[in-house]
């Protein structure tokens, strides 16, 4: 047993019908959970997992792959494997769209990467007018064209998530809102000076393995799920005034939800 290992990770069972490999990954994933292995940490290489468990370097490239494919570590071409790090943003959704925020001048992506301690940024910004497909002319109405917003949002640099917003034509065309640069506040801030006060919010949520292209978009690595978000804005008068439909890496926020007990 290598000095490296004593104390980290335990020893095979020879007894055991579980494959060598997954009974590594299984030592490997205790130790991650336990916290002997941080995040951003240095996994042991290769050649220490082989010293320490007496197998074959596949033995033990099989043994990351189980890892890598649950999202736990991820590997760095020349510097090895590393615990992948927590996700860093609490997404609130009790205080994400409050109206304070707004009034202060805050999109909700930007209280959220405050909160966080990060930098936030937009880009692969797309504003145009669109015929709408069914989904979300069923969700707005029964509208026929709509203005369609897609931005990919980025902090600290790394993409975490992409959305699409889409609103009727009548409320958005001639207005900030068709700006690339809304203002302050963003599109929310928008409508409600256009006089479509916000009232409530529908989500729906559910958790997927991402496309080869939103892989691409978000630059997922193997294993990591995203996160698909539709969410319907409805103002005052009943009216759905927006839908957006959101991708997100799941490796990059906790969803934070507080219930009524009655």
């Amino acid at each position: 047993m290598s000095p490296l290992a004593a104390g980290l990770l335990g020893d095979l069972d020879p007894t055991s019908d579980r494959a060598v490999f997954r009974q590594i990954a299984d030592h490997l994933r205790e130790a991650i959970d336990r916290g002997r292995f941080r995040e951003g940490e240095k996994l042991p290489s290769e050649a220490e997992l082989v010293e320490h468990f007496g197998v074959s370097r596949m033995t033990v490239r099989n043994s990351f792959s189980i890892l890598q494919g649950e999202g736990l570590v991820h590997a760095e071409h020349g510097r090895g494997v590393f615990v992948r790090p927590r996700p860093p943003v609490r997404r609130l959704a009790s205080d994400r769209f409050a109206r304070r925020h707004r009034e202060q001048g805050k999109a909700a992506f930007l209280v959220e990467a405050d909160a966080a301690g990060s930098h936030p940024g937009v880009d692969s910004l797309e504003v145009k007018e669109e015929k709408a497909g069914q989904d979300v002319s069923a969700r707005l109405g029964a509208v026929r064209r709509v203005l369609v917003r897609r931005r990919r949002y980025l902090l600290d640099g790394k993409p975490v998530e992409f959305a699409t917003s889409y609103l009727p034509i009548d409320i958005a065309r001639g207005t900030p809102i068709a700006e690339p640069d809304p203002g302050p506040g963003g599109i929310y801030a928008r409508l409600e000076e256009l006089g479509h006060h916000l009232d409530h919010f529908d989500e729906e949520i559910r958790a997927r393995m991402p496309s080869p292209a939103e892989v691409r978009t978000l630059r997922l690595a193997p294993g990591v799920p995203v996160i698909h978000l539709v969410r319907t804005a409805f103002d005052t008068d009943g009216r759905a005034v927006e839908v957006c439909d959101t991708v997100m890496a799941a490796d990059a926020y906790v969803l934070s939800y507080q219930l009524p007990a009655t």
